[in-house]
C-alpha cells in the first residue's frame, strides 16, 4: 500500500509546468485554474473526489466534495523552493463519518493541505528507503521522501502528530474548527517539518509542490469543504 500513499505525491516531482508560487486555484472557470491539477491513483477506478470552483457567501472559493472517493489537487513549486510559510482559510461545510486517522479503514479526511519535501534518500531509514526504491521502480516517476499535511479532523487534538497508517514517508498535523466555521491557517513549514520528521532530518530540505486533498474510500462516506485564499510565501 506505500504506492497509494506515495504515487500522487510522485506528480509533482515529473510535473513540467513549475511555478514561482502558488497561483491561486478560484479563477474565473469553474475548475480550479492551472498549473493546479487533479492527481489521483495509477488508473484509479474508484470514485475521484471532486474540486470545483463555487461562489459561495459572495466569494470565489474551491469547493472539495468527496463521496467514497479519492483524489488530490497538486501545484508543483519551482525548482528549489524553501520551505517558507503556508497559509490558507478553510471550512469544512460537511464532516465524514468514521474516520480514525491512527488506523487505515479510517484514514480519510474532509480536507488535507500537504507540502512535498524533497528530504535527501540517504536520511530515510534503510528498511523503508528499500521500500521507496521499490516503489520509485515501479513508478514511471520519482517518488518524494518526505510528506506534511495537515489533516482536518474532529476526533484528535489540533496539533496531534500521526503517522499515516500506510507509510511514514507521509506525516500529518492535525487542524480543527467546528463544521461550518470559516478559520484560518497559517504554518511555519520549516518548523513543522522538523517537528515530524525531526527523527530523521536536522536541515529543512525544499519544497517541491502543494497539495490539497480528501477522500472517503476507506470510510465508505461523504465530506464537503471548501479553501480559499492559499498562499505560500519563500522565508
Amino acid at each position: 500500500m506505500i504506492l497509494r500513499a506515495l504515487a500522487v505525491a510522485a506528480l509533482a516531482f515529473g510535473a513540467q509546468a513549475r511555478a514561482a508560487d502558488l497561483t491561486p486555484p478560484n479563477g474565473p472557470s469553474a475548475v480550479p485554474s492551472p498549473p493546479w491539477r487533479f492527481a489521483g491513483l495509477p488508473a484509479q477506478t474508484k470514485p475521484t473526489t471532486h474540486f470545483d470552483i463555487v461562489t459561495l457567501d459572495g466569494l470565489r472559493v474551491l469547493r472539495i466534495e468527496a463521496d467514497q472517493s479519492y483524489g488530490n489537487l497538486l501545484h508543483p513549486l519551482a525548482a528549489g523552493s524553501a520551505a517558507g510559510t503556508l497559509s490558507w482559510r478553510a471550512q469544512v461545510a460537511r464532516p465524514l463519518q468514521g474516520v480514525d486517522l491512527t488506523t487505515r479503514r479510517g484514514d480519510d479526511a474532509a480536507l488535507r493541505v500537504c507540502a512535498l519535501f524533497d528530504m535527501p534518500l540517504e536520511q530515510v531509514p534503510l528498511f523503508e528507503r528499500t521500500l521507496l526504491r521499490l516503489a520509485r521502480s515501479r513508478s514511471d516517476e520519482p517518488l518524494p521522501t518526505a510528506t506534511l499535511c495537515y489533516v482536518w479532523d474532529a476526533a484528535l487534538p489540533p496539533g496531534s502528530v500521526v503517522v499515516s497508517p500506510y507509510t511514514r514517508r507521509v506525516r500529518s498535523i492535525v487542524v480543527h474548527s467546528p463544521p461550518g466555521q470559516w478559520q484560518t491557517e497559517r504554518h511555519d513549514l520549516g518548523n513543522d517539518f522538523l517537528r515530524v520528521f525531526g527523527d530523521e532530518a536536522s536541515r529543512v530540505p525544499t519544497v517541491a509542490a502543494i497539495l490539497i486533498g480528501a477522500d472517503a474510500d476507506n470510510t465508505a462516506s461523504h465530506s464537503v469543504a471548501h479553501v480559499s485564499e492559499i498562499h505560500h510565501s519563500a522565508p
